[in-house]
């Protein structure tokens, strides 16, 4: 006939679970590698941020996101008021603070 027969081969079970394994190893390399190096940074920028938000204190001078710089004159629950200018008085979230300046820098 045209087509010949196929016999099935019997495989080793103690081959295919190492190499199941082994498929296995480059996927988990990623993750550790992903974890290090997007992930685990990305969580402790996180945390050093809420730290900074928390310790807002009255009359400190920050950096808004939008670029703002000014004062901190009222502390809220999750706004807080500064000062941008001689009278001039802004409202922000607090999370929208992305930096603490050093005193004497904005006046």
């Amino acid at each position: 006939m045209l087509i010949s027969p196929a016999f099935a081969q019997a495989a080793a079970p103690a081959a295919s679970a190492t190499d199941s394994l082994m498929s296995m190893l480059p996927l988990v390399l990623m993750f550790v590698v992903l974890y290090f190096i997007m992930i685990r940074p990305q969580m402790k920028r996180q945390k050093e941020h809420k730290a900074m938000i928390s310790a807002l204190a009255k009359g400190d001078e920050v950096v808004t996101a939008g670029g703002l710089l000014g004062k901190v004159t009222k502390l809220g629950e999750s706004f807080i008021h500064i000062e941008v200018a001689n009278g001039v008085e802004m409202q922000v979230q607090r999370s929208a603070v992305v930096q603490v300046l050093p005193k004497g820098t904005f006046k």
